[in-house]
């Protein structure tokens, strides 16, 4: 992704890469508002959408062994506990943007009336159980990302028998959820959405090998990079879901092309404004941030390799204020606004209704810090 030239026109320390966005609220009080608005459009809050999955007998049985965990480290029990505490500071979105996009859209002018009295609230069975899915999808692999990396197991992080146990219940569980999804996907009998997620759950995979597999402590992960890792791993099943959307409706390539770059924009600038929260908060200076952020990217490339290797032998504290003090966190405000600003123009090439409001106010959200 060659974006980066578009820059131009726009005038405490972490390395853990297991926190996969969630969409947590970056402001509560608007956020939580935006979302309880648009919930109400589309008939139900859609952090309960998979509920009948994680109340499965499998899914039980899985969850009396996390049990076990209570009392060690293992970020599998933080992960489970996002479930069930859903408030102003968790709620799962991708369901939420993809059942809004399938009512924004509405029926095509090609589609058969026989369809239409299946809709309710304007959405289709079909793209209802596809939210779903992307959710679950979603789930998944927060599930997988929460395997501890037993080389670096120490005393305090528990028993290593308990964190071999919580691996073994981390890959169990994201595989039922993973599984369940894919059986769903395959009742869609639509070949074109079955391509569009499964490529989706490609580049997840391959998201997360490039995070693995690129280090920013040497100086090895560019602009254009972040911007590729970044999109595979939080923006490409948001993107994709939203344009299968369009598929089952049987829109035509012009609006699946809008509902794609929406859901792609969309998840870039909630991304970039996630990682700004660290350097945008007053009295914030023990605040965990990751050094792949955006503002730390921006930074390094701004002093040169060999000044951030040695900023990097800096107390966390004071590496924080030296990359608020250049052009960084600027810079990754203003890709922030550019993300926010294109999901808008896509959402605005739909017919004004409810559901393309509750979209605007979303995009608009993620551009407030």
């Amino acid at each position: 992704m060659a974006a980066w030239s578009r820059l131009a026109c726009l005038g405490s320390l972490s390395r853990t890469r297991r926190g996969l966005s969630i969409f947590s609220s970056t402001s509560p009080s608007n956020w939580t508002k935006v979302v309880s608005d648009a919930e109400k459009i589309v008939g139900y809050p859609t952090s309960f959408m998979s509920l009948r999955c994680l109340l499965s007998d499998e899914l039980s049985n899985v969850a009396m062994h996390v049990r076990k965990l209570v009392g060690t480290k293992h970020p599998l029990l933080n992960t489970a506990r996002g479930f069930v505490y859903d408030s102003k500071h968790n709620l799962q979105m991708r369901g939420l943007v993809v059942l809004l996009m399938s009512k924004a859209a509405g029926p095509s002018s090609t589609s058969s009336d026989v369809l239409l009295p299946d809709m309710v609230s304007g959405i289709y069975p079909s793209q209802r159980n596809l939210a779903e899915i992307t959710e679950l999808i979603h789930t998944a692999f927060l599930v997988h990302r929460g395997i501890v990396n037993l080389k670096e197991w120490t005393y305090s992080d528990g028993p290593l028998k308990d964190l071999q146990f919580g691996n073994k219940m981390a890959i169990l569980s994201g595989d039922f959820l993973l599984a369940n999804a894919c059986t769903g996907l395959a009742q869609l009998n639509n070949t074109k959405v079955v391509e569009l997620i499964s490529s989706a759950i490609g580049d997840l995979v391959q998201g997360v090998y490039h995070e693995s597999s690129i280090s920013t402590e040497e100086g090895n992960l560019s602009l254009a990079s972040w911007e590729d890792q970044t999109f595979l791993s939080h923006g490409a099943l948001l993107a994709k879901s939203c344009q299968a959307a369009m598929e089952l409706a049987r829109h035509d390539a012009e609006a699946q092309l809008l509902a794609y770059r929406y859901g792609k924009h969309l998840a870039l600038g909630h991304k970039l404004n996630s990682d700004l929260q660290p350097f945008q908060k007053s009295g914030s200076d023990s605040a965990v941030f990751s050094l792949d952020s955006a503002p730390v990217v921006f930074h390094r490339l701004i002093v040169g390799h060999e000044r951030w290797l040695h900023q990097l032998q800096q107390v966390q504290h004071n590496l924080r204020r030296l990359i608020k003090t250049e052009s960084g966190v600027s810079q990754a405000a203003d890709l922030c606004t550019y993300h926010g600003t294109k999901a808008l123009e896509a959402i605005r090439r739909f017919p004004a209704s409810e559901a393309r409001s509750a979209l605007e106010n979303i995009a608009s959200a993620v551009m407030k810090f």
